[in-house]
């Protein structure tokens, strides 16, 4: 059975930092592509950062240059470095799993995943 799990959520200030994980269960990380996905409130799901077997990264431009995708193959687990946040960077964040994009270059699109985490709420006060 595949399960994903986050931890690492929290508050933090404007400016400041955090850093979520996932760690993966019934999925071997080195083989198959990755992401983080994040929901505010009355919004749509949205694409943060993807990351592929061959760890070839993809990032949401309002997120370049802030976050930092990465995974861990000795401990199976993902992780997403989340520097100078800033307020609309609050929402539930979610990581993702394909098993059935075959790419190195996995897209920032939620239909492409097809397994979920239950999500870690980030809330950034101003």
């Amino acid at each position: 059975q595949v399960q994903l799990v986050e931890s690492g959520g929290g508050s933090v200030a404007a400016g400041g930092s955090l850093r979520v994980s996932c760690a993966i269960y019934g999925v071997t990380v080195r083989r198959f592509g990755m992401g983080w996905f994040r929901q505010a409130p009355g919004k749509q799901r949205e694409g943060v950062a993807t990351i592929g077997a061959g760890d070839r990264t993809t990032y949401a431009d309002s997120v370049k240059g802030r976050f930092t995708i990465s995974k861990d193959n000795t401990t199976n687990t993902l992780t997403l470095q989340m520097d100078s946040l800033k307020p609309e960077d609050t929402g539930l964040y979610y990581c993702a799993v394909t098993t059935t994009w075959i790419s190195n270059d996995v897209p920032l699109h939620r239909r492409a995943f097809n397994y979920w985490g239950q999500g870690t709420q980030v809330t950034v006060s101003s």
